[in-house]
């Protein structure tokens, strides 16, 4: 009887034993192991022991997520990207998310970027790739020979807006999804519209971009575009002033502040004067919004050639006709611009 009794109580200790174990190892890959939500960034040229520094923070038991990742053989296969953790995620779970490589895509948005530099810098505070990867792809020359774009025209491909992207999205790949995105926006619809006024898309775009630096009042845009293609459409120079600031910019830097133009300045040679040169310049003097692109499109009718700034109500202009009525406008802007004590 004794031996019996002690048979059982072996079965029953192995029993006890093993379901201790299965439990320990069921704990290990199933048991909720994250303590927090957390959205985590993994480079591509992370190794599992940056992977584990980042998760660290988050992790009940870090020894168990590295035997399940070691099992499922996840050091071998990482994969970089944007990933959302969520709170109470079991290891299991946890090493199948980032094996996956089944990221979180970004919401990468831009605007009013006055150079391809300042647009790669702000590209680069979004996703994985570097400021000088972003310029380097975005001004190769044989993508814009091959697409039409000459190198001062580049700017004209980007459209402000929010596009959903992967964080981990090349250089190149960003550079070619912005190319499909400029050709859906550019629709049908809109090619009539500018062929209405004589535009081809790049030359709207580079109209628009003197509208957006002209105006900052979005409702006034159309207003604006239908004066510079009234004097476009007769052949007068645009006499543009943010042409000038562009120019002056070129020359002495893009941090110089321009706040009041002289007559010196329209003088200065360059492609980009519109004083001395007659038409549109090479290409945008900065990256226009939508609205100001939908300005050139979708111009105010009106016989108006010349704006002034009006000092009674900044952020708008003064329309006129005539060089008489424009010159009186003119002159009591340079007076309010001599007592503020204005003069670059």
């Amino acid at each position: 009887m004794n031996k019996k009794r002690a048979l059982i109580l072996f079965i029953v200790g192995i029993i006890l034993i093993g379901a201790t174990t299965i439990l320990h190892f069921y704990n290990k890959i199933y048991a909720s192991n994250t303590t927090e939500e957390k959205t985590i960034f993994i480079y591509s040229n992370s190794d599992f022991e940056s992977i584990i520094s980042i998760l660290t923070p988050i992790l009940k038991n870090k020894n168990s997520f590295i035997w399940v990742a070691e099992k499922k053989n996840y050091p071998n296969v990482i994969k970089s990207g944007k990933y959302n953790i969520t709170l109470g995620m079991n290891n299991n779970d946890l090493v199948n998310l980032l094996r996956s490589g089944n990221q979180t895509p970004i919401k990468l948005s831009f605007n009013n970027q006055d150079s391809l530099e300042k647009l790669a810098g702000r590209i680069a505070q979004q996703i994985e790739p570097d400021s000088l990867s972003i310029l380097k792809a975005i001004t190769e020359n044989d993508f814009l020979v091959k697409n039409n774009f000459k190198p001062e025209m580049a700017l004209a491909m980007y459209i402000p807006n929010s596009y959903q992207v992967y964080w981990n999205i090349s250089a190149e790949k960003f550079r070619n999804k912005m190319l499909i995105e400029y050709q859906k926006f550019w629709s049908v619809a809109k090619i009539q519209k500018a062929k209405k006024q004589n535009l081809t898309i790049q030359q709207v775009t580079t109209l628009a971009s003197i509208v957006q630096k002209e105006t900052q009042t979005i409702k006034e845009r159309p207003k604006v575009a239908q004066l510079y293609l009234n004097r476009l459409h007769n052949n007068w120079p645009l006499q543009a002033d943010p042409t000038i600031i562009f120019t002056i910019k070129e020359q002495q830097g893009q941090d110089v502040v321009i706040k009041r133009v002289l007559l010196k300045d329209l003088k200065i040679k360059s492609k980009y004067n519109t004083y001395l040169n007659r038409g549109l310049p090479p290409g945008p003097i900065g990256m226009p919004d939508i609205s100001s692109i939908n300005a050139v499109l979708n111009p105010q009718n009106h016989n108006y050639y010349f704006m002034c700034v009006d000092i009674q109500n900044f952020g708008q202009h003064l329309f006129a006709k005539t060089l008489a009525q424009h010159n009186k406008n003119a002159v009591k802007y340079q007076k309010w611009l001599n007592k503020q004590g204005i003069n670059r």
